[in-house]
């Protein structure tokens, strides 16, 4: 069998409960077949040369870890420059906020062959290499020019933008040709595929040629949707565990004369929470029966702190949580709760299970796992009602979701009220189908499905390795 390579811009030892997703989804693959992990340390190097690295190498199981550090000019243009101030902001539609510095893409391609230079004389003849995330689009295209003849499969885990919005980054060219280096690249939903074809089509001069086959640049490449699952029974054993209990419990018991609506979000200007909290205080003011009776319970997680675009957005949400509260609270019942830290994950099922209704309303998402993690923490017999943004890509497949457009306001209050006005049996119904999805399409759907199609892929004549 061969072994697994995967690469991205951090690496989590697999071996740790507190892992996150993409470790619990490569993990097992990893300690299967003997595998490496490969990407930046986290690591940044003041005074360091730049596209230099040191090379760091630690087992962990049957798992090499192999990592990088960076000097500070790339990190800052590779990491916070191109990926975080040019490709995020981009592939999330929100173009206002991009800054399309030329030294940006400088460091970026800098640190892709840094990358590619270090990973080159780790990889063996067999090995299959899958590739994560925005960060590493052209890494296949460093390998392929250093001869790795080897299949190389990525996957990006945010959204593809439409092809107008994509055309507006300088270097659109290059990056839609990097892609094409790869043996399979996977999306999150069909839409990103469908913004995928018709640049291929309009931009590239390429065609489609069927059975997700896509043919430009003098090159074939397999693209398909992979949409991204959890692992549902390592989640349910969380909902189950002591921490998620007691959490419940306490939620249980300090709100028990209030109806709880919670969302659980990194504080990014994708996550539309500002949106989110004028939507419920249109839901106080049209419908105040909810008055003195319902509760948002809003964690906004801090991220990337050091840009001035998270510090606006902090500033204004702090600004309508006070709004809200000083308009409508009273002695005996704050409306809005609003905590800027990470709370535990052991804690967040038996929030999500406490509350009636889950607000995951992104403006753009790729997937958005937490609309799936509140599914799950669900009691069947009582379970709460989510209520999805239609741009996040898992509304692709949780159609028994209320789904809401996030920038109509007015319109997501009403479909908040319909939540809690939902009848027993109705919610019943659209969890048990929920649940039977998101079971269906989980972690580990994903990960073997991918595989599969990376395994399976046509694969370019590749020149041979020197």
């Amino acid at each position: 069998m061969s072994r697994l390579v995967v690469v991205s811009n951090r690496v989590a030892d697999p071996r740790k409960a507190a892992a996150g997703g993409l470790a619990v989804a490569v993990g097992d693959s990893l300690q299967q077949t003997g595998g490496m992990w490969f990407g930046w340390s986290g690591t940044v190097v003041e005074d360091g040369p730049t596209g230099e690295g040191e090379l760091h190498q630690q087992q962990a199981g049957q798992v090499l870890l192999a990592t990088i550090d960076l000097c500070r000019d790339d990190h800052d243009s590779y990491y916070l420059g191109y990926s975080n101030n040019v490709l995020w902001p981009v592939f999330h539609n929100r173009l206002d906020l991009a800054s399309f510095s030329a030294g940006y893409v400088t460091g970026y391609r800098r640190v892709n062959q840094l990358f590619a230079r270090k990973l080159m004389p780790l990889l063996q003849p067999d090995d299959i290499v899958w590739v994560h995330d925005y960060h590493l689009i052209p890494l296949a295209a460093e390998l392929r020019a250093m001869g790795c003849r080897n299949r190389i499969g990525f996957f990006l885990h945010i959204p593809l933008p439409p092809q107008i919005i994509f055309a507006s980054i300088p270097q659109h060219d290059w990056l839609m040709r990097s892609l094409f280096a790869y043996d399979l690249v996977g999306f999150q939903a069909r839409q990103d595929v469908q913004h995928f074809e018709h640049y291929v089509r309009n931009e590239a001069g390429g065609q489609p040629l069927g059975d997700d086959l896509f043919q430009a640049y003098g090159s074939t490449l397999r693209c398909a949707a992979f949409p991204i699952g959890i692992d549902v029974d390592e989640f349910e054993a969380l909902t189950q565990a002591r921490d998620a209990r007691e959490m419940f419990e306490t939620m249980r018991r300090e709100y028990s004369n209030r109806r709880l609506l919670v969302g659980i979000d990194r504080l990014d200007y994708s996550k539309g929470i500002p949106q989110r909290v004028q939507a419920f205080r249109e839901l106080l003011a049209h419908y105040p029966e909810n008055r003195r009776s319902a509760t948002l319970i809003q964690i906004a997680s801090p991220t990337r702190e050091s840009v001035d675009a998270y510090g606006d957005i902090r500033r204004e949400l702090e600004a309508l949580c006070g709004a809200i509260n000083g308009d409508y609270g009273e002695l005996d019942w704050i409306p809005v709760r609003y905590i800027h830290r990470v709370v535990a994950r052991r804690r967040v099922p038996g929030l999500c299970r406490a509350a009636a209704v889950g607000l995951v309303a992104p403006l753009r998402d790729g997937m958005n796992l937490v609309a799936k993690e509140y599914v799950v923490a669900q009691d069947p017999e009582d379970p709460g009602v989510l209520v999805l943004s239609r741009f996040a890509g898992a509304a692709e497949q949780l159609k028994e979701a209320l789904l809401v457009n996030p920038y109509d306001v007015h319109g997501t209050a009403e479909v908040i009220q319909h939540a809690l006005s939902m009848p027993l049996e109705e919610r019943r119904v659209r969890h048990q189908r929920l649940l039977a999805r998101i079971r269906q399409y989980d972690v580990h759907w994903w990960r073997n499905t991918f595989l599969d199609a990376l395994r399976k892929a046509p694969a370019e004549q590749r020149p041979p390795r020197s």
